[in-house]
């Protein structure tokens, strides 16, 4: 597999070996060594500690319509780390440094991913996350480090013009959570920034 960095730091983008013949394709969805030896690979090459992939430890599934956002989400006082990819259809995923004190605090990367590519995205814990679905629908895989809380679920709002997220759609499908959602400068909660 093949890991490349990110404009943030500990966002990662994960391309896995896929294997096509004729009559379609096979992959690894999740193989805890190899990821490991990536990490390290890249930890080697950035110099920042790589994703403890052991502790993910549970997948959740999602499906969405076209022009559909859903998030920014994190999770406190548990924060979670997400290892993302499509496993049908298209979206942007996006990520943002929320936490408190980093250097690079309401910074967003944004990256295509989708089930041709077969492309993931990493999220370190600590990071809020979302999508806009691209295509007529999506399916959506998230591995994460730990158990949703809907109780410990932060958002900040999708349109917050302090991040800027150049989102393709102006006028998406949200949740109610999604559209009250705080601006990062009045989050009630935000994780802190714990140095690399």
């Amino acid at each position: 597999m093949n890991v490349t960095t990110t404009e943030l730091t500990g966002v990662l983008l994960i391309e896995p070996d896929v294997f096509p013949d004729q009559r379609g394709f096979l992959l690894e969805a999740f193989n805890a060594a190899d990821y490991a030896d990536a990490a390290e690979s890249a930890s080697a090459v950035t110099g920042e500690r790589g994703p403890d992939w052991s502790q993910l430890t549970h997948i959740i599934h999602s499906r969405s319509a076209k022009g559909s956002i859903r998030g920014l989400h994190f999770q406190l006082p548990r924060p979670q780390g997400k290892l993302l990819w499509v496993v049908r259809g298209c979206i942007l995923d996006v990520a943002v440094d929320v936490r408190r004190g980093s250097p690079e605090f309401g910074k967003w990367t944004a990256h295509q991913l989708d089930d041709e590519s077969h492309r993931r995205m990493w999220i370190p814990e600590g990071f809020a996350h979302g999508f806009c679905v691209l295509s007529e629908i999506v399916d959506v895989m998230y591995a994460c480090t730990d158990h949703y809380v809907g109780q410990n679920q932060q958002a900040v709002r999708w349109n917050d013009p302090a991040i800027g997220i150049d989102w393709p759609v102006s006028d998406p499908t949200l949740s109610a959570q999604d559209a009250a959602a705080s601006l990062l400068a009045d989050a009630p909660v935000l994780p802190d920034y714990l140095g690399q």
